[in-house]
């Protein structure tokens, strides 16, 4: 009895396993902020012409390193979750009209026109038509910032409010946005190329409507009359190999599966 007294060997036994738990947990906040990843310039692919050229010549952040900020700038987890939900700490409100525009299958297609509110810097009509992302309209965070970011500077903005997404509009057909379908966002550039005859456009679409947009420009030749550029914004060029990825658990990439597709059935069942 007086053996066993003497040998306290179960509390070295729960410093074990407190010093195990405390390096767990801290290489899960090493990979969860991405830590280890070195910070590099972003590669670009261009073809030598006089518009890369000037691009490259006007726009120099595209060839400097990105210094992200300390600790949590390297985490696209948490950068989603403090900018793509939270927003910044005073998100802008830009005023505009909403137009609504009736589809030939008798759809209701929606879009909000931002006016500009100081002039353009080569004193030109330029008119961006945007397409937000899966399930995304004029009124979310992302796209309110970059609209007033762009009135600030000149440019007229018109945001298609993806079919069925907006919580206030009721749908009048019995279909809904999708990956391939351009009609609505075609309807809007068609009104703006109607309304302002004068007026030249750049073409914007983010994740989702990169797809939309760059296909739009790509059904017929004459949708790119009056285009000056089109720029897509972290597009997935494949939905079936991006599915793939999305069903990894590294990097908690199911969590976003999940996310979006329950994202995507509350749409659904709000129209039911």
């Amino acid at each position: 009895m007086s053996a066993m007294l003497e040998t306290p060997e179960l509390p070295a036994v729960f410093d074990g396993v407190k010093l195990a738990a405390v390096a767990a947990v801290l290489y899960v906040i090493v990979r969860c902020l991405n830590l280890k990843s070195p910070t590099a310039p972003p590669e670009l692919i261009y073809q030598d012409s006089a518009l890369a050229r000037f691009l490259l010549k006007s726009c120099p952040l595209l060839t400097k390193e990105y210094i992200p900020p300390l600790i949590w700038g390297k985490s696209g987890h948490i950068q989603t979750a403090l900018y793509g939900k939270m927003g910044r700490v005073r998100s802008p409100h830009p005023y505009g009209h909403r137009k609504y525009l009736t589809m030939p299958d008798g759809a209701t297609a929606t879009f909000d026109l931002f006016e500009p509110q100081s002039e353009h810097c080569i004193g030109e009509d330029v008119t961006m038509v945007i397409c937000p992302g899966i399930a995304n309209h004029s009124e979310k965070q992302y796209i309110r910032t970059f609209v007033d970011y762009a009135q600030s500077n000149g440019y007229r903005c018109a945001v298609l409010n993806h079919l069925g997404a907006l919580p206030n509009i009721e749908l009048t057909s019995p279909r809904m946005f999708t990956y391939g379908c351009t009609w609505e966002f075609g309807a809007m550039v068609n009104y703006i190329k109607k309304t302002y005859p004068q007026t030249q456009l750049v073409v914007v679409g983010f994740s989702l409507g990169g797809n939309i947009v760059c296909k739009y420009l790509g059904e017929n030749q004459a949708n790119q009359e009056r285009v000056l550029c089109c720029v897509s914004v972290c597009q997935g060029y494949s939905a079936l190999r991006a599915q793939e990825t999305f069903m990894q658990w590294d990097q908690c990439r199911r969590f976003y599966n999940f996310l979006m597709a329950d994202n995507m059935k509350k749409i659904i069942l709000s129209h039911r």
